[in-house]
């Protein structure tokens, strides 16, 4: 089924509703988007169709993977920001009522970075759409981070001594193994917890002149801004609190190479200044960060902690978020988790809300860590079961085979060695409590 929904004058959101022809397991999936969105996500809802679900998905409202159709049309922003979601799971429903002649028994949503926002969207303004909802790598906080991602940019390359090489990444990324991979008593290629590591880039300072072995002070400079909160030049208050972690050096590029990422770049002229000429070289971080933050008018925030009333109606929360993320720091899922904790207590977080952290992955998926699991099967065996997952069982894949498995687990707990058999084995880990420490450096 097809569908383009009209909530608004301005709102063209163009919607996909697949359903099973046969073999329907009695239940509805929609899946989110990634970076501006603009295209329906045809692999997921391909994903949740073969598993058996009737699923959705929806291009938010636009066309075109940058924020060019945002520039005066408020009401499409706030299509993306989280109406298009909602309007397309109301739909969805009907329409999957009509056809089979019974409503669904349960409903997910399943979404992973811009897709994980919108999840987290979800849960605050509609509790009752979704039984269940996976948010991975969320990136709440949206245009605070966009403007963050710009002054970093602008940091890491304000003169020629700052701009770390690409070439460099991996000498990096060795030291910083060699300094922490081994704190979890394992020496595997992979930092468990990177909380725990307090990497001094000024180890790698150069002697005298620059060296492919080495950095200058200008990159250790860049270094350092790279992993610590973003602050005020001028004043040196926090700007913006999340950073990436040791371990990500790989993926450094990503938000430190020539330019600020795209997404960011397209953020701050369509919405921020309104100016599809703005000049990024003169951004004044002082001043256009908190710009950055109030341009939407927190439509794209998505940050509110108050998950009561999704909690009282039974719903789920499971969170995931690579350690190792290049693109959305890796924090932001943790900040956000905490926050509902403080605000919900302990005792209605508990069975209701759960964050696994992946250590070694990037963003989303990929890297040395185990990256895959499946993420609907531990939701539905939450919601339907009442089993809250005590640690995911995930995998590495190298050119489509399993060659190593390990537990994820539920933050703030990590894995840990048992001492003895395979470390590739999943069964040779458990669980353990650990103080992760994520304070301002």
């Amino acid at each position: 089924m097809t569908a383009t929904l009209t909530p608004s004058s301005d709102s063209d959101i163009k919607t996909e509703i697949w359903l099973p022809a046969a073999g329907w397991n009695g239940k509805f999936q929609a899946v989110g988007n990634g970076g501006w969105a603009g295209t329906i996500p045809y692999p997921a809802l391909a994903a949740a169709v073969l598993a058996g679900y009737a699923g959705a998905g929806t291009d938010t409202g636009h066309v075109g993977n940058s924020a060019d159709f945002a520039l005066g049309h408020p009401e499409k922003l706030i299509d993306i920001a989280y109406r298009s979601i909602h309007e397309m799971t109301v739909h969805s429903k009907a329409i999957i009522s009509a056809h089979y002649g019974t409503a669904a028994k349960f409903s997910y949503y399943n979404g992973c970075s811009q897709g994980g926002r919108q999840g987290l969207a979800a849960a605050q303004k509609y509790p009752e759409d979704f039984n269940g909802i996976i948010a991975g790598a969320a990136a709440w906080n949206q245009m605070r981070a966009h403007g963050a991602r710009t002054a970093l940019n602008l940091i890491v390359n304000k003169d020629a001594d700052s701009i770390i090489p690409p070439s460099k990444y991996s000498m990096i990324h060795e030291a910083v193994l060699n300094a922490c991979d081994a704190l979890d008593g394992l020496k595997d290629g992979v930092i468990e917890n990177p909380a725990k590591c307090n990497f001094d880039y000024a180890k790698l300072a150069c002697k005298a002149g620059d060296g492919a072995d080495c950095l200058t002070k200008g990159q250790v400079e860049s270094a350092k801004a790279m992993t610590s909160p973003l602050r005020d030049p001028k004043t040196g208050k926090v700007l913006f609190e999340g950073y990436l972690m040791p371990g990500s050096e790989l993926g450094w590029a990503t938000l430190g190479g020539p330019e600020p990422l795209a997404p960011a770049a397209t953020a701050m002229k369509n919405i921020v200044f309104q100016d599809r000429s703005w000049d990024y070289h003169t951004m004044n971080i002082s001043i256009d960060v908190d710009r950055a933050d109030k341009a939407d008018h927190g439509e794209m925030h998505s940050g509110d902690p108050n998950l009561k009333p999704f909690f009282d109606h039974g719903g789920k929360l499971l969170m995931y978020h690579g350690w190792s993320d290049p693109q959305v720091n890796p924090l932001n899922s943790v900040i956000y988790y905490n926050n509902v904790v403080k605000t919900v207590g302990k005792e209605k977080a508990a069975n209701s809300i759960a964050l696994f952290m992946m250590p070694g992955v990037n963003h989303c998926q990929g890297g040395v860590g185990t990256d895959t699991f499946e993420k609907v099967k531990v939701m539905q065996e939450w919601v339907e079961q009442g089993k809250k997952p005590a640690q995911i069982i995930a995998a590495h894949l190298t050119n489509g085979q399993v060659d190593k498995t390990r537990p994820l687990c539920p933050f703030p707990q990590v894995a840990k060695y048992k001492g003895s058999g395979s470390t590739n084995d999943a069964a040779n880990f458990s669980c353990a409590a650990e103080t992760v420490n994520v304070s301002n450096r």
